[in-house]
């Protein structure tokens, strides 16, 4: 089987190594070829090496275990990939643009787990996707240079404005929800001693709610979040920059330990970007082609578990083209077997907003009085495991 996916970062890697491990038992020697989908990397963010939380890194041991398929069909006797992704090099002149050490060590990081994990000697560069076409025998993908690559599948891991989802799906409308997030990273040593425990820290108020966490290994960095309504609608990119001045008034008056977070940020070095939302669509297949990640399922940061989605959703997709005895009943029983737990997630996303955004202090604890968020999570979210839940 040679499969196309065209996507962004570590998840893209990820699903290729997924595909060629779980299916075809190892992982398959050349046959491998990037593609860099130039522009991708201004739609999406992308998901870099080393910088996962616990519960990615756990999704993530699926490419180190080599259990065997419940059933293989014939297509997935011999597996290659073309893969779609960002221009790294692209991503690392843009972080030398910004003058971000932390950006550009991601983006390395990126770029030498790619080349590590797949065969480097294939990879070319500067080949914009622009749609498919599909038939009875494949998929063709179509280039903006006029050229095209043709395989048994297709994968769209392109992102909140997939064009392989707009062809499946249609135009998608996407709405301001009314929030803009910050986001900076700093080293941990920058970090007073005690101000952040190594657990996820949010601090929550009227409009706005502010979270931090240790991201790599050790915790070698912090990552914090702030977001904020506010009227004023900007482009939906991680690479926006704001002045500090800016992020220090959004959060004028918030808790002592927001202000020394804020505090510590480099002052040239303040990202805010606006947040869509996207509505849920009910089918992310043809016969050939399918979806995963934000391009199936865009999700709010409110619940944390955008990149975990895309993970699992290379798990499963990857068990079901091991299970299903043709491609199109494979993309099914995937589709099948997502839909619902994603959609779940998106829309429990969206409630938090609200939860964390309300107004009066009684009716913020009152609520989390009620509710043991912890154990209600721990029944449906953290305990799913895509390695072995029944796949229907």
């Amino acid at each position: 089987m040679l499969a196309s996916l065209l996507g962004t970062g570590l998840v893209s890697v990820f699903t290729v190594l997924a595909i060629g491990r779980f299916v075809h038992g190892s992982l398959p020697t050349g046959s491998y070829a990037e593609r860099f989908e130039e522009r991708a990397w201004k739609a999406s963010p992308a998901y870099v090496a080393g910088d996962i939380t616990p519960r990615q890194k756990m999704l993530g041991d699926v490419v180190e275990r080599r259990q065997p398929p419940a059933r293989a069909h014939d297509a997935v006797d011999r597996v290659a990939v073309d893969l779609f992704v960002p221009a790294v090099d692209a991503l690392l002149d843009l972080a030398a643009r910004q003058r971000s050490a932390g950006v550009l060590q991601q983006r390395r990081q990126q770029r030498e787990f790619a080349r590590r994990e797949l065969d480097a000697t294939t990879i070319r560069l500067n080949s914009r996707v622009l749609g498919f076409r599909e038939d009875d025998n494949g998929v063709e993908v179509r280039l903006a240079d006029g050229s095209s690559a043709r395989g048994d599948l297709l994968i769209g891991a392109d992102g909140l404005k997939s064009v392989v989802r707009q062809q499946i799906a249609g135009s998608v409308p996407a709405t301001y929800t009314g929030d803009a997030a910050w986001r900076i990273t700093l080293p941990a040593g920058r970090v007073p001693p005690g101000l952040v425990d190594e657990v996820m820290s949010v601090w929550m108020g009227p409009g706005g709610h502010f979270i931090a966490y240790y991201i790599r290994a050790g915790g070698a960095l912090l990552n914090f979040v702030g977001l904020v309504e506010t009227n004023q609608v900007f482009e939906e990119s991680w690479t926006a920059k704001f002045p500090w001045t800016k992020f220090k008034a959004d959060f004028a008056g918030w808790n002592a330990d927001v202000q020394m977070l804020i505090d510590a940020a480099d002052r040239d070095q303040c990202y805010r970007w606006s947040l869509f939302s996207r509505p849920l669509i009910a089918n992310w297949s043809t016969r050939r082609v399918t979806i995963l990640g934000d391009a199936a399922h865009p999700t709010l940061p409110y619940l944390a578990q955008g990149a975990a989605m895309a993970i699992e959703d290379g798990v499963v997709l990857t068990r079901a083209l091991a299970m299903a005895s043709s491609v199109p009943d494979a993309l099914q029983l995937y589709q099948r077997n997502r839909i619902g737990r994603t959609s779940r997630i998106v829309e429990q996303s969206n409630a938090n907003r609200a939860l964390f955004h309300m107004r009066d202090i009684d009716e913020i604890r009152a609520h989390f009085a009620r509710r043991d968020e912890g154990a209600e999570r721990n029944t449906w979210l953290y305990s799913y495991n895509p390695l072995t839940v029944p796949l229907l």
